[in-house]
């Protein structure tokens, strides 16, 4: 996979679909309860490509991700804190250990990695419509699990959404949908993801998202 060079580009051939995820420069993601995934950052990059490279973003577009850091210090957001300070410094977020929540929620597989680009022989970009999509995605389900609290599991995930499914069209035909989703995600004992996110954190990812698509940027999935 292509690599952001140095400060000043990102190498490339071709402008992605837009469900897919992207890249970014190294960052340290809090701690999770569970090995770690393997690195996966989204680079905030110029859209269109300028011949065949995209062009990374100043982090300047992003400082205010910096501000946001600095005002959630102390206030036990420490996942959102970090991750709003590598935003802030790089114009870049990691994101591998969202890949399996993004998935649930926007109902396809690999949308961070962009792989629908991928299979297509396409650059693993999502283009500034599909920031869109997934920063409302991350938006939405922040706003309905506020009933469920700052802390997000597995269970309060599962929630959320037969609550959201519930609601719409073919409700029934979704919720079957959504438990098959849920039991294919669990351990062989039935175990259920580790997951230990906030609500905070999320909406600082959504944020990221919204941010690229309202300034007209691209995202570059980088492992």
């Amino acid at each position: 996979m292509n690599r952001v060079e140095g400060m000043n580009r990102v190498s490339s051939s071709t402008a992605a679909a837009s469900s897919g995820n992207a890249g970014g420069t190294p960052a340290t993601a809090e701690a999770r309860p569970e090995p770690a995934p393997a690195e996966l950052h989204n680079v905030a990059v110029r859209w269109p490509r300028l011949g065949e490279q995209y062009l990374p973003t100043s982090s300047v577009a992003f400082a205010e991700f910096t501000e946001i850091a600095e005002a959630l210090v102390g206030r036990g957001a420490d996942a959102a804190v970090a991750l709003a300070a590598t935003i802030g410094r790089s114009a870049a977020a990691p994101v591998a250990a969202y890949t399996g929540l993004v998935d649930l929620l926007l109902g396809l597989d690999g949308v961070l990695y962009a792989t629908e680009a991928a299979a297509e022989d396409e650059d693993p970009v999502i283009d500034p419509d599909g920031c869109a999509w997934i920063a409302g995605g991350l938006e939405r389900f922040v706003a309905g699990h506020e009933r469920y609290g700052e802390r997000v599991e597995f269970a309060t995930v599962g929630a959320v959404m037969r609550s959201a499914l519930s609601e719409g069209r073919l409700a029934d035909q979704q919720l079957r949908w959504l438990e098959g989703r849920l039991d294919a995600m669990r351990g062989p004992a039935g175990e259920p993801p580790t997951w230990a996110f906030t609500r905070t954190e999320l909406a600082v990812l959504g944020r990221f998202y919204r941010q690229c698509a309202e300034q007209g940027f691209a995202v570059f999935a980088q492992d």
